[in-house]
């Protein structure tokens, strides 16, 4: 037989449990545990390494810490890969073009839009943390959330064929 001390006991812990789990931060979605996860961008392959016909048109040796012939340049092969002009891109990364600037903002730029749309974000995520007990045992709650929101590849690409535009294809549907 299980004693009134027994019962409080375990009424303090659901207690506790359901407001631990009824936190008012940020919410998190994902909830994954570990921080130590591997990052996939850690390991960048370098350039093959290739010997000039004229060695003596080689630079000289740069100081320590500064990049070489063989560095991976993403911003740069990137740009290239799209047909632009890498020798565009400024020191830091961002394009020096102003054609680019002025075609992305022909519509207009609204004020404030980051903020704007970082406050509907957050009240989304705090009207769908997900329940209790979801929360509780930190079980990942953004693919539920985020479902609705979710575009249907195959019907998008029906929709688009359907009306005469050229489209790409798409995956296969999985397996069922």
């Amino acid at each position: 037989m299980i004693g009134a001390r027994t019962y409080r006991a375990v009424a303090a812990l659901a207690l506790v449990a359901l407001v631990s789990a009824c936190a008012r931060g940020e919410p998190n979605l994902m909830r994954i545990q570990s921080t130590q996860g591997p990052d996939e961008f850690a390991i960048v392959p370098g350039k093959p390494i290739e010997i000039p016909d004229d060695l003596s048109a080689l630079p000289p040796p740069s100081a320590p810490g500064s990049g070489n012939r063989t560095d991976a340049t993403p911003d740069r092969d990137a740009v290239a890969a799209l047909g632009g002009s890498p020798s565009r891109l400024v020191r830091d990364g961002r394009t020096s073009a102003p054609d680019l600037v002025r075609s992305a903002s022909r519509y207009g730029v609204q004020p404030g839009v980051r903020q704007e749309l970082a406050a509907a974000d957050l009240e989304f995520r705090r009207n769908n943390r997900g329940r209790v007990l979801e929360r509780l045992f930190n079980v990942t709650t953004y693919f539920d959330a985020y479902a609705q929101t979710e575009l249907n590849q195959h019907a998008e690409q029906e929709r688009w064929r359907r009306a005469g535009a050229r489209s790409s294809a798409a995956p296969p549907l999985p397996a069922e």
